[in-house]
């Protein structure tokens, strides 16, 4: 299905363009060299043959996900290996991924349906499943670091959990989260180790940030300088199979020939960034919609060409109070230009974010993203319009996924679409409560996960109150190092 490809693909750091190391490097070091991400060059990504799409239309996700990833992998795992790996890791009894007819030529793609009911659960089970086989290969042992602003970290804990080469710390925001995604983290215990962090999602990344690139840290604690690695949207392993549900959404909507817009409700621009690869692999896709909430940084970019990093505000969507995306730096690389984060040389904190030296191709850019913000009340507006008209229940990111859509379209309908809905309405009872008068019930499995005993590492230092926002400080740096070698000791 897809075109012969006759080398390896190598990935490179954002920040040192001479380092290209294979998948299965960039997997285990997770952030590469002077804080940069790994990435795939444009030209090196795989092409999918003219109308082979409609082949996927009888396949599984799984067998969708073997077509589209397979050539970034090969050949560190084997076709024979690779296979049933992703058939175990999207097993339908485990993740049931609908793609439903709305309106007109709209469809909800709904990737709520796993293990924490939440689009997460996909990329951070393959994450999970190819660390697991490169680890029992080599006989190693890591711990996966990673921030999160709402759903991630519950997805990566629940996928890790468990797993015998792999302990899990998890960085989240005191107050900024949900009761039942906090619960998806910290009742597991075992080798799940969640801390909350006196700050915002911005903190908790710069933090996670920090200890992935302190190799001292690792040393001194677990004598491997190598023993860190990550499983945000930072990680390679979590962007590319980011890349596998607008291809399932091409071939389960009725308008195939025609292409299709994807409306992705943006925070840390993973989700964004993997659709981005699908059509540069040749999706149809004809706009790609980055929805975000009234963190209007990127969409302003987009406008004026200036990028401004403001202090994040709160939001309905919380998964998406993200002023800094990380995968913008891998955004602007993919259009040609470059980004990076100012860093004191000695601490590695950073001193300015989103400073780019290099401008991308801005036109290239704006002819296939389209992007702006929606405001909070128009969440909940937007939750109660479609709840009225259609009798679909949206959570608050479905919510600007949709509306996004119907500015792009200036209210109509009239061209195929698929709004990614990314995390079920029931981890957001108080917001839908608030928007439709109705409570939807809690998922399963969360509902169990409310009498569990929790389990929180608390980092009490407060962080730097700054005209940007709040900035990591060397306090929190220092309580949540000492924590973590008291774990590990």
């Amino acid at each position: 299905m897809l075109k012969p490809v006759m080398k390896q693909i190598t990935y490179y750091s954002t920040n040192n363009l001479s380092e290209r190391v294979n998948f299965e490097t960039a997997l285990l070091k997770g952030m590469a060299s002077n804080y940069g991400l790994y990435m795939v060059s444009r030209h090196d990504i795989p092409r999918v043959a003219p109308g082979k799409v409609t082949d996927m239309r009888h396949m599984s996700y799984g067998e969708i996900a073997f077509e589209v990833l397979y050539h970034f992998l090969a050949p560190e795992i084997p076709k024979e290996k690779l296979r049933p790996l992703l058939k175990d890791v999207y097993r339908e009894d485990k993740i049931l991924t609908k793609v439903q007819h709305i309106t007109g030529k709209t469809y909800i793609m709904w990737l709520t349906q796993g293990p924490t009911y939440s689009f997460k659960d996909y990329a951070a089970r393959f994450f999970g499943g190819v660390l697991n086989y490169f680890l029992g290969e080599k006989g190693l042992r890591k711990v996966v670091v990673v921030a999160t602003s709402g759903d991630t970290g519950g997805a990566v804990a629940d996928a890790l959990y468990g797993l015998d080469n792999i302990d899990n710390v998890v960085f989240f925001p005191r107050g900024s989260i949900s009761e039942g995604q906090r619960r998806q983290m910290t009742t597991l215990g075992d080798n799940i180790y969640a801390f909350e962090i006196n700050g915002d999602f911005d903190v908790c990344q710069a933090l996670a940030k920090n200890i992935l690139g302190d190799q001292r840290f690792a040393e001194e604690v677990f004598g491997d300088r190598e023993r860190f690695t990550s499983a945000n949207s930072i990680s390679i392993g979590r962007l590319l199979p980011q890349a596998v549900y607008p291809f399932y959404a091409c071939s389960r909507i009725s308008e195939q020939g025609e292409g299709f817009i994807a409306s992705v409700p943006s925070g840390n621009f993973g989700n964004m960034m993997g659709t981005v690869i699908a059509k540069q692999m040749g999706l149809p896709v004809t706009k790609i919609i980055c929805g975000v909430n009234e963190n209007t940084e990127f969409p302003e970019f987009l406008e004026s060409s200036e990028y401004v990093v403001r202090p994040s505000k709160k939001s309905p969507s919380s998964a998406m109070i993200v002023s800094h995306p990380s995968n913008l730096a891998r955004l602007i690389d993919f259009y040609g230009g470059h980004m990076f984060d100012e860093r004191n040389p000695v601490t590695g904190q950073v001193i300015r974010p989103g400073v780019i030296d290099r401008m991308p191709d801005m036109d290239a850019m704006r002819r296939d993203i389209f992007s702006t913000g929606i405001t909070n009340p128009q969440h909940y507006e937007t939750m109660k319009e479609v709840f009225d008209k259609y009798g679909v229940i949206l959570d608050p990111h479905g919510a600007v996924g949709w509306k996004t859509l119907e500015i792009y379209l200036n209210g109509q309908h009239n061209q195929p679409a698929v709004i990614y809905e990314t995390a079920d309405p029931g981890k957001f009872p108080i917001d839908v409560q608030k928007a439709i008068g109705l409570t939807p019930g809690l998922p399963p499995k969360m509902k169990r996960q409310t009498g569990q005993k929790e389990r929180i590492y608390h980092i009490e230092a407060r962080p730097e109150h700054t005209g940007e926002g709040l900035k990591l400080c060397d306090t929190q740096i220092k309580e949540t190092k000492e924590k973590i070698k008291e774990i590990f000791k």
